[in-house]
């Protein structure tokens, strides 16, 4: 699975579980065990408003993009986030939403 990030400033935050093909976006599953190799599930289809991208199957992996909310001091790598590449099962760490302070 690829899941690649597209970072917008939002006071919502983003929690992520995975199981197999089977994500699971602030509360709502989304099952994709059933899209084949080399499909392509259009974005319209899925009803998720954190999803921009269509849903694909690539050599047997699924390629999708998901917005990465982030708070108004969030720190350079979650403004220029990685693809998150074949993340394990359970809850997906994302970046940062904001930078951490110490109140030393």
């Amino acid at each position: 699975m690829k899941i690649n990030l597209s970072p917008q400033r939002r006071d919502e935050q983003l929690f992520i579980t995975k199981t197999g093909d089977i994500l699971t976006i602030n509360g709502d599953t989304y099952d994709f065990n059933q899209l084949p190799d080399g499909a392509t599930l259009p974005k319209d289809a899925v009803d998720c408003k954190w999803l921009v991208s269509d849903v694909e199957r690539v050599d047997g992996e699924l390629v999708l993009t998901l917005i990465l909310p982030h708070g108004p001091n969030a720190p350079e790598s979650t403004r220029f986030p990685e693809p998150i590449i074949d993340p394990a099962d359970g809850e997906i760490r994302l970046p940062d939403y904001d930078k951490v302070t110490n109140n030393d």
